[in-house]
């Protein structure tokens, strides 16, 4: 959801939070991230991944040998609580400890009462 004036996170209604990180340290930094949200009881709706262009699978030097490099993943995820819930700003805190990269692209309101055309 766009919107020209921002929406400013509050804990009197339902919230989803969308953020994007990046882990270039290995396969287990993800169960850290996701067990930082698990610990706080905070719900996740979706989570992707997505290799980042940046950072090349295969990286060759000079003589033309090339050595083997592992794609540094985007990983997007939703979680239903507002960035001005304390949950929420707790377990961001501890997604940075972990990640290389770390934005927040928004926290909206949860219709719970979608309307069907």
């Amino acid at each position: 959801m766009l919107a020209r004036v921002p929406i400013v996170p509050r804990t009197d209604q339902a919230y989803k939070t969308s953020i994007v990180f990046a882990q270039d340290k290995g396969t287990s930094v993800l169960y850290k991230v996701l067990s930082a949200f698990a610990f706080r009881n905070i719900r996740l709706t979706k989570i992707e991944s997505r290799p980042n262009r940046n950072r090349p699978i295969r990286v060759v030097n000079d003589a033309n040998i090339g050595t083997a490099k592992h794609f540094e993943y985007m990983f997007y995820v939703d979680f239903e609580a507002s960035m001005a819930d304390v949950r929420a700003q707790n377990a961001m805190a501890e997604v940075q400890e972990y990640t290389s990269f770390l934005r927040v692209l928004g926290s909206y309101p949860i219709d719970m009462n979608p309307t069907r055309e």
